[in-house]
């Protein structure tokens, strides 16, 4: 007996639900390309290009991206090569719309302000360091440049010698990771602020610093030369070894220690040898600071001999 097949198809539940299984099997998934996209430098993802895309569109790279300045396009085919690599269940044989999509890279623009900000943080962080504030300033104008859309890093290729100076020229590139962004030559003015102390008032040569007229001021140290930011101002020794007019910035050159012993003077030398220890006159040959070691001469012998400066009376000797 033959199978009514042709009457089993006949069965408006059977046959509907055969022709929505079969329909289901095979529907394509309908892509559509987008005409262009731009991408970053992670590469380019099938969620990118694909029109109206959702959450559900899986983000999966098919490409490393182009390099700025420079388009690339994909037809559906390619793309479907590419997917055949990475996702080949999801290999479309259905693309709508247009039949080649045109890649390139984000960029913006990058200002001459935004160049001389990412130009003095490197040399602030490498060069200047805790010497002060760097202020740069550009001698002559610097156009606005289209870059790649990344985090920017600067790479010097030429610098003084002596490193950031008043005046010199910066020869440098930007670069976003290994790829480059442009290179530069900008002559450049630069100033290292920092506070430093001051006269308010004229100083005398010998005079204690802790009973100076001293303000803090900020100015430019590539201007100045050997200027101090930091001064113990407690130090009871600590004075000046030149006259300072008012205004001026004290330096390394306007302090010294105050000696303690001085030439000609008498004081107690204390003498150690093993557990034994002594005490004799001497007479100071040469002024000496706190801890200072300095020639004296027994007033006794006369023998000459060196010892530690200990405190204003006694030169500590250990043989």
């Amino acid at each position: 007996m033959k199978f009514p097949v042709a009457k089993f198809l006949c069965q408006p539940c059977l046959s509907l639900g055969l022709v929505l299984s079969t329909a289901a099997a095979v529907e394509p998934l309908g892509w559509s390309l987008l005409p262009a996209v731009q991408v970053d430098a992670t590469g380019i993802h099938l969620d990118q290009i694909v029109a109206g895309a959702t959450v559900d569109t899986p983000h999966i790279r098919l490409a490393s991206a182009p390099v700025a300045n420079r388009a690339v396009t994909f037809t559906t085919a390619q793309v479907n090569d590419l997917l055949q690599q990475s996702a080949p269940e999801l290999v479309n044989t259905n693309w709508t719309g247009v039949t080649q999509i045109k890649v390139s890279r984000r960029t913006r623009s990058l200002s001459e302000s935004e160049i001389k900000e990412l130009l003095a943080a490197f040399l602030q962080q490498h060069y200047v360091k805790d010497r002060g504030e760097l202020e740069l300033r550009f001698s002559r104008p610097v156009p606005a440049s289209i870059v790649v859309d990344e985090p920017l890093a600067v790479k010097m290729l030429e610098l003084p010698s002596v490193g950031v100076t008043a005046n010199f020229i910066a020869r440098f590139e930007l670069r976003a990771g290994e790829e480059l962004a442009g290179t530069w030559q900008i002559p450049v003015t630069a100033r290292i602020w920092q506070e430093v102390y001051v006269a308010s008032s004229a100083l005398k040569r010998g005079q204690l610093v802790r009973d100076a007229d001293l303000s803090r001021e900020r100015r430019d140290m590539l201007a100045l030369r050997d200027a101090v930011a930091t001064v113990e101002l407690d130090n009871p020794f600590l004075e000046l070894g030149e006259n300072v007019p008012a205004g001026m910035a004290l330096t390394s050159r306007s302090l010294r220690l105050r000696p303690i012993v001085h030439r000609g003077k008498v004081a107690d030398a204390i003498i150690n040898d093993g557990v034994l220890t002594l005490s004799v006159k001497v007479e100071i040959l040469e002024d000496g600071l706190p801890g200072q070691t300095i020639r004296v001469r027994n007033l006794k012998s006369k023998r000459e001999f060196r010892g530690k400066v200990q405190n204003e009376e006694t030169i500590h000797v250990t043989l």
